[in-house]
């Protein structure tokens, strides 16, 4: 699936590609903006956390004069007379003015480097509705942005998720030029697939796709989870032996008909008792129907 994401984001979709302290998430956030390159893609970038030459390390040839930078990562917050752009600037016209200052015939992609940045000057609610305003507005063709889950609390990760249409989570794999990725791709259906892949970033930023985790091999069992019996350690014996276990069976209880006895009850044959009764002379009984006032 990952291979399939690298081949290219759907119009107006939305990839975040999430990371932690214990791996960066950059070197695969280059390859996706190599593989737009690639396929005749004008792509913008928004950089808040490196410079524009740690961002274009790998990138070669002419693909990359359709790469501009717009540098946030000297002057982040307009400090200096002449920023060259600013966090404030994060907004629907804004970035819709900078991507439509290049001449290309068509969408470009926005690459955000990184979200925490955004985050970080600008509520998540505000955030969400500039990111889902540029999907729709069609000033872009795709937004792929970068994202420390672990410096946000737990809502603001799931908003921004929720609003992406594919989500890849990097985390370190077993050897040290592997990495995993947990991949959850939401489709124009609404249908939602996840997969996870082990993969490793060449020299030339491309992405090879080695193999899927096995989870093959005996699961270790936790000594918390193991079953433990409530009948040990006890001063008396809950357990029964075969002798009680069998007399038990054996014992008939009151009130439980046996299937002869329910035979004999329900089928009663000749000779059987009956009920007899005689009206005795001061039985109050009436004639009349009791209801007869009713009949209409």
């Amino acid at each position: 699936m990952l291979t399939e994401l690298l081949q290219g984001t759907d119009a107006g979709g939305f990839l975040l590609i999430q990371d932690s302290a214990c791996l960066s998430g950059r070197h695969l956030l280059r390859s996706f903006i190599n593989a737009a390159l690639n396929r005749e893609e004008a792509v913008h970038v928004l950089g808040f956390e490196v410079g524009e030459e740690e961002l274009k390390d790998g990138l070669k040839g002419s693909p990359i004069q359709r790469l501009h930078f717009h540098n946030a990562y000297t002057d982040p917050l307009g400090w200096t007379d002449n920023p060259t752009f600013t966090v404030h600037q994060f907004c629907l016209e804004e970035l819709t003015r900078l991507v439509k200052q290049t001449s290309h015939p068509k969408p470009a992609t926005l690459v955000i480097d990184s979200l925490s940045w955004i985050l970080r000057h600008h509520s998540p609610p505000a955030v969400c509705k500039t990111l889902q305003q540029l999907r729709k507005g069609g000033a872009v063709r795709a937004i792929i942005a970068l994202l420390h889950a672990d410096m946000h609390q737990r809502g603001t990760v799931g908003s921004v998720c929720q609003l992406a249409t594919s989500v890849v989570t990097v985390a370190p794999g077993m050897k040290g030029d592997e990495a995993v990725a947990k991949i959850t791709k939401r489709s124009k259906s609404g249908k939602v697939m996840q997969d996870e892949e082990i993969f490793s970033i060449k020299e030339d930023l491309t992405v090879a796709v080695q193999s899927r985790p096995s989870h093959l091999g005996p699961k270790q069992t936790d000594p918390e989870e193991q079953e433990t019996d409530p009948t040990a350690n006890l001063t008396f014996n809950l357990r029964l032996s075969d002798t009680e276990r069998e007399a038990k069976e054996k014992l008939s209880l009151p009130f439980v008909f046996s299937k002869e006895k329910k035979t004999a009850l329900l089928h009663s044959g000749p000779g059987s008792g009956r009920i007899l009764y005689e009206p005795d002379a001061n039985d109050d009984y009436d004639q009349e129907d009791p209801d007869d006032d009713l009949d209409v």
